[in-house]
């Protein structure tokens, strides 16, 4: 069983920045790739990033690449997404979850079921 527990939402000016953390439980986090994951009010959730269990391959969505980095600290089982340079189309709930069988690749599809999600953490990006 893997708990997750995001941080780091709020209110932001358009161009500013972020940075979120989901705290996991459990001593087998470093098995987990991890996600971030969206959902704007009246739309479905979407993909955002996600990483594999060493941090050494990340996957984009294109509405973020270039302005988002996901990356991850096993000792502190952690994940972050580091929002830069953020747009009011960016407001949202921002959910972490978590899988021990998938890729990045496969996460990065959007629609798998991953194994463990968090509560989520609002941001909302004024402009």
């Amino acid at each position: 069983q893997v708990q997750l527990v995001e941080s780091g939402g709020g209110l932001v000016q358009a161009g500013g920045s972020l940075r979120l953390s989901c705290a996991a439980s459990g001593r087998t986090f470093s098995s987990y790739a991890m996600g971030w994951f969206r959902q704007a009010p009246g739309k479905q959730r979407e993909f955002v990033a996600s990483i594999n269990w060493s941090g050494g391959r990340t996957y984009y969505a294109d509405s973020v690449k270039g302005r988002f980095t996901i990356s991850r600290d096993n000792a502190k089982n952690t994940v972050y997404l580091q929002m830069n340079s953020l747009k009011p189309e960016d407001t949202a709930v921002y959910y972490c979850a978590a899988d021990s069988k998938a890729g990045t690749a496969v996460i990065a599809q959007g629609d798998y079921d991953m194994e463990y999600w968090g509560k989520g953490t609002l941001v909302t990006v004024s402009s």
